[in-house]
């Protein structure tokens, strides 16, 4: 009996047409993602609130030069987790170890009212435990796919799906408990959904069979499975090795330091969205909102909160039908963690429809990206597989091309803005469409750059392969929170529109040499699709 999938008998059983083990895993990244950016929407607002607030009053600058420093070094360390995992610890413990020390991390951030020692401590654990984690999680859900084709494609949006579901839920909550309860508490929060998630992960691991052991594990594992399926053959070994010396491979490297390349020009600019556009949204936007205007608003929110968590929820129904009977433990615990969730969602919900008049928090609009992602991830997922498919080089230029036209509008928005202005009350619907822009943007470039990394690189480097694409996040990161450091003498001396035109500019001509570039890439990948 031949098996379609990867991983143990038990993945075999399928949850929307996939194995069973990618939606182990896309939990899994649900509450990592919660955990990250839930702290990401709080970090910015927290450093530059006053000190009667609970903030540290720390000026646009330095928040957001900080802001890049953290958000590029988690991307940074990557390549050495990765590089430890391949070598020595295996994906699965390296994901283990990862999120536990993000546990840490926020537990120690939660505690930053005590002294900021623990709020500096908290961020490098994060740093580092991101690092262990991220790039093994994604090898993982390549691995579990035994073709390179459309199908892993599809997978890998559908684990996309997955990390916007938690970021979604961690802005959201985490930014309205942090924004109107208290800093210490929305650090906190996330930190008890980072340990959920790397609890259901232990305890349903092996699921993936062989999948995510140590070189050592590996070699001692038995691949006859009761159904009969064959051990790997030597001669199959050394083809592969063979196959990874050849032109083949090194062009297809090559494809991928040119996606590395332009991926930066992507998060350069995307990456604003927890630094200068959350400054914007927090200074420059009408957020007050009263009588018929506020009561819409708390529909919207309360329509856009429990449609996703109705969604994820059956999703999680789902996935306790094909492994509840073999994995109970793991499936309370991710169901213990959808009830505090619901608890939650549900007080706020009800906290927020007592009052009359509302202020729409800041990091609220973060929320936007992710719940764009949840909506329409699963149209990209079918559209990646039908025949309207284009190649990758096509997407990341499309993508490039939305993130600049995001940018466009929030150009036009900030127009009327006086040069040098440090409120102003522009239409909240500006930074609603430039997400909305950004987000199909983004889809178009992220979770098609991972499924092409791991079809593209060699098979017994995936995962430093990933460190390395992250690493290009991480010069991203750093570069787009110093530029975004410069909003207030650009906007003094030129305008708020013009800043805003710098990340408009910029990746529509990376666009642009992007799609020039199509044909030789498209070469240079010797058939992978």
């Amino acid at each position: 009996m031949e098996y379609k999938f990867g991983g143990s008998i038990e993945n075999q059983k399928t949850v929307l047409g996939h194995p069973s083990g990618l939606f182990v895993l896309f939990f899994t990244e649900m509450w990592e993602r919660f955990s990250y950016y839930g702290m990401r929407a709080l970090l910015v607002l927290f450093l530059v609130s006053s000190l009667i607030d609970g903030g540290w009053e720390w000026s646009r600058a330095d928040a957001l030069v900080l802001y890049g420093w953290y958000t590029g070094l988690v991307f940074l360390t990557p390549i050495i987790g990765g590089f430890i995992a391949d070598k020595f610890m295996g994906y699965r413990r390296a994901v283990v170890l990862g999120a536990f020390i993000m546990t840490l991390g926020h537990a120690s951030m939660a505690l930053e009212g005590i002294t900021p020692i623990f709020f500096y401590l908290g961020l490098s654990f994060l740093i580092v435990g991101n690092g262990f984690f991220k790039p093994n999680i994604s090898s993982m859900v390549g691995q579990l796919y035994k073709n390179q084709g459309k199908e892993k494609d599809s997978g890998y949006t559908i684990f996309y799906m997955g990390i916007n579901a938690g970021a979604f839920l961690g802005i959201l909550l985490c930014g309205y408990i942090g924004e109107n309860v208290g800093w210490h508490y929305g650090f906190g929060l996330a930190g008890i959904f980072m340990l959920l998630g790397m609890l259901q992960f232990f305890f349903t691991q092996k699921i993936f069979g062989s999948i995510g052991l140590s070189p050592k594990q590996s070699a001692d594992f038995d691949d006859v499975i009761e159904d009969g399926v064959e051990k790997i053959g030597d001669d199959i070994e050394d083809a592969i090795e063979e196959a990874e010396n050849s032109k083949v491979v090194r062009d297809r490297m090559v494809v991928i330091g040119v996606f590395s390349l332009f991926v930066i020009f992507f998060w350069w600019a995307f990456e604003q969205a927890g630094g200068s556009m959350t400054v914007f949204a927090a200074d420059y936007t009408d957020r007050g909102l009263e009588g018929s205007a506020a009561l819409t608003f708390k529909v919207v929110n309360a329509i856009i909160t429990v449609v996703p968590m109705l969604v994820i929820t059956w999703v999680l129904i789902l996935l306790f039908k094909q492994t509840f009977q073999n994995y109970a433990l793991a499936n309370i615990l991710l169901g213990f963690s959808f009830i505090i969730i619901w608890g939650i969602v549900i007080w706020m919900l009800n906290r927020e429809f007592q009052s009359d008049a509302t202020e729409v928090p800041a990091s609220w609009f973060s929320v936007l990206n992710s719940l764009f992602i949840i909506l329409f991830a699963p149209l990209f997922s079918k559209l990646w597989e039908s025949k309207l498919n284009p190649s990758g080089p096509i997407k990341f230029a499309i993508g490039l091309l939305l993130v600049g036209l995001g940018f466009g509008v929030l150009a036009y928005g900030a127009a009327g803005i006086p040069d040098g202005a440090k409120t102003a009350s522009v239409s909240l619907l500006f930074l609603v469409a430039a997400y909305f822009l950004h987000t199909l943007g983004e889809l178009c470039v992220s979770p098609v750059g991972l499924s092409y990394v791991s079809k593209l690189a060699p098979v017994k480097f995936v995962s430093l392969m990933f460190g390395i694409w992250f690493t290009a996040n991480f010069f991203a990161n750093l570069l787009g929170g110093f530029t975004g450091s410069f909003i207030d003498p650009i906007s003094e001396k030129y305008g708020l529109s013009t800043f805003f035109l710098i990340f408009t500019v910029i990746p529509i001509a990376a666009a642009v040499i992007m799609m020039l570039l199509n044909p030789m890439l498209k070469k240079k990948m010797h058939g992978v699709e």
